[in-house]
């Protein structure tokens, strides 16, 4: 699939590219953005750029994961956000904010407006989200989305050869009103 644009009432969604590699380094070298998330620690010069150089232009390209750069209108890279396609519609949605940007509901904002995109031009029926136990800023930014926290799923995150329990939740089309590719029949109560 060919990278789309979304925009919000404040934001820019976009991919990222070799432009945007020493504002991904930079931000990244928060601790918790490294504590709290998958990616390496320490994060390289080099870790930056396979990210934008490689691996985004790749999920892109094989429709494996949709990586967008959350800016402000003026160019300042205020987060990232990727999902992930786990299962056939299915995917998984991932983020993180820079450390200056935090507190303004730009990872909340940019959540709903690439989980309204994947419903409505993805075929996804169900957007999850998963953070290790403890990380209460993910959770309040999902909760604050509409996730339905669903619960804890023992050892379930591999975070630096870690194993952890992760809390996971979800999102449905119908959360944000929208129609669902496949009929949903929910358990009786």
């Amino acid at each position: 699939m060919e990278p789309v644009t979304l925009t919000t009432a404040r934001l820019l969604l976009r991919t990222v590219g070799p432009q945007d590699t020493d504002a991904v380094y930079a931000a990244a070298q928060d601790p918790d953005i490294q504590r709290w998330t998958t990616i390496p620690s320490p994060y390289l010069p080099e870790h930056a750029r396979s990210f934008t150089e490689q691996l985004v232009p790749d999920g892109w390209a094989n429709s494996s994961m949709f990586t967008f750069g959350v800016f402000l209108p003026e160019g300042d890279l205020v987060g990232m956000l990727s999902l992930s396609m786990r299962s056939l519609g299915v995917a998984e949605v991932g983020f993180w904010g820079a450390k200056e940007h935090r507190g303004h509901g730009y990872t909340t904002e940019a959540a709903l407006a690439a989980s309204h995109w994947a419903f409505t031009q993805v075929s996804i029926d169900r957007v999850e989200w998963r953070a290790e136990v403890g990380n209460t800023g993910s959770r309040a930014v999902a909760e604050r989305a509409g996730f339905v926290v669903e619960g804890t799923l023992r050892s379930s995150i591999n975070n630096k050869g870690v194993r952890r329990d992760c809390w996971v939740g979800s999102l449905l089309p119908s959360d944000l009103g929208l129609p669902s590719t496949a009929p949903y029949l929910p358990s009786p109560a």
